[in-house]
């Protein structure tokens, strides 16, 4: 996209300085003059970026639930006895009768 087509469309959907600086007041948040000014460019372009969005056409695409539908193998769901548990509990900090013990993190 060229500069003056991109420049064109921030415009067609920018939010302005000002509006930025009333959503914070309502909001209670303190943001000063270039911090607004800063949000008010990114979010134009992310406005903008969301019309170029919209424009793409996606008549014939099929919609996913999940996209590991399409492409994801999973291992089979079987017990594994080779797992030394000697071994990974002798790494562990804390163990006491074949448990992990773990800090308490719940008054």
């Amino acid at each position: 996209m060229s500069q003056d087509n991109q420049q064109a469309t921030l415009t067609d959907s920018a939010v302005s300085r000002q509006e930025i600086l009333e959503v914070a007041t309502l909001a209670r948040l303190g943001i000063d003059e270039a911090t607004a000014e800063d949000y008010a460019d990114d979010i134009s372009k992310i406005l903008s970026l969301m019309e170029t969005l919209a424009g793409v056409d996606t008549e014939n695409v099929a919609p996913l639930a999940n996209i590991h539908e399409a492409c994801q193998d999973l291992r089979a769901d079987v017990a594994n006895y080779d797992i030394d548990r000697a071994l990974n509990q002798s790494m562990a900090p804390k163990v006491e009768d074949g448990l992990y013990l773990v800090p308490q993190v719940i008054e």
